[in-house]
């Protein structure tokens, strides 16, 4: 493992290298250090695992070798972000990308992973890296579409919220997150029926299970605190399925957060089906938002 560190104060970002494009994430985790003010750590993990005899042999030192590279890349790119404002920090460590993120991700303030948009049949057969990290991590993780970039996108935050009563910590994350950049609120909550009931309810039943969606959703703000007296938050209650709305709405925004299955044991644990169909296809940054409070613990 090697490792280069300057003075930070507080919990850093930690951004993923992956071996293929990682300039969205890096552009979106720059800016949220700078804002914040805190140090900006680049992991690029090396993964060697036993290669079958039939395959042709790549030395672990020149894959080592390789990531080096990529990762000197990355940090080149960081720097000429960045400049003085903040500290830029990396490390190579052997490993998979996943564990070697959940364990550095433990005492962060962030993780932020690029992913690619991938094809019909590769999304049967792959999971993301950030769902696999969200997965075992209380601390929020943003997933970055590539080529994504914040030009052009409304000063807008969108969050999905699910079950208005259970959505305190997306709301506060949400909250927080628009405060910070001087974006508009824009809280999402879709209620759908069964297919087969999809078309028995009339006009009238549609109205009024939306405004009550609506007035509960609106509560479950009001229960958050003083951060929301301060933003104007549009809410906007659909018939839908949540993915497809949520996905929808991501298309105008600067960030889109969401809630995520609790990581209660570290095998099996998933961050829920809305989720991984979000990060799918979600065209802004995805920030899945921790379901309990998180207090990062930082170890200089």
């Amino acid at each position: 493992m090697t490792e280069q560190r300057r003075t930070t104060h507080g919990p850093r970002i930690v951004v993923g290298i992956g071996p293929e494009e990682f300039g969205s994430a890096l552009a979106f985790a720059a800016d949220e250090a700078v804002r914040a003010g805190c140090g900006l750590h680049l992991v690029h993990a090396v993964d060697i695992t036993p290669i079958p005899s039939d395959h042709v042999l790549i030395p672990a030192a020149d894959i080592e070798a390789w990531g080096a590279e990529r990762l000197a890349e990355a940090v080149k790119a960081a720097d000429d972000i960045v400049g003085d404002a903040v500290p830029v920090t990396h490390e190579l460590v052997r490993g998979t990308p996943v564990g070697a993120l959940v364990e550095l991700g433990r005492t962060a303030r962030m993780v932020v992973l690029e992913h690619r948009r991938l094809t019909r049949l590769s999304r049967v057969v792959n999971r993301t890296v950030a769902g696999g990290v969200a997965a075992h991590l209380r601390v929020p993780v943003v997933a970055v579409p590539s080529g994504w970039r914040s030009d052009g996108a409304e000063r807008v935050v969108v969050a999905g919220v699910d079950v208005p009563d259970r959505s305190e910590e997306v709301l506060r994350a949400a909250l927080a997150e628009a405060h910070a950049r001087g974006a508009q609120l824009r809280l999402v909550h879709s209620w759908s029926m069964p297919r087969p009931y999809e078309g028995a309810l009339s006009a009238d039943d549609v109205r009024r299970s939306s405004d009550s969606a609506r007035a509960e959703v609106n509560a479950a703000l009001d229960q958050v605190g003083d951060l929301s007296a301060a933003i104007d938050a549009d809410v906007q209650v659909e018939q839908g399925r949540a993915s497809e709305c949520l996905v929808k709405y991501s298309a105008d925004a600067e960030l889109l957060v969401i809630g995520r299955h609790d990581p209660l044991v570290p095998i099996g644990s998933h961050i829920g089906p809305v989720a991984r169909a979000v990060l799918r296809e979600a065209t802004c940054p995805v920030l899945l938002a921790s379901p309990r409070p998180h207090r990062a613990v930082y170890h200089p």
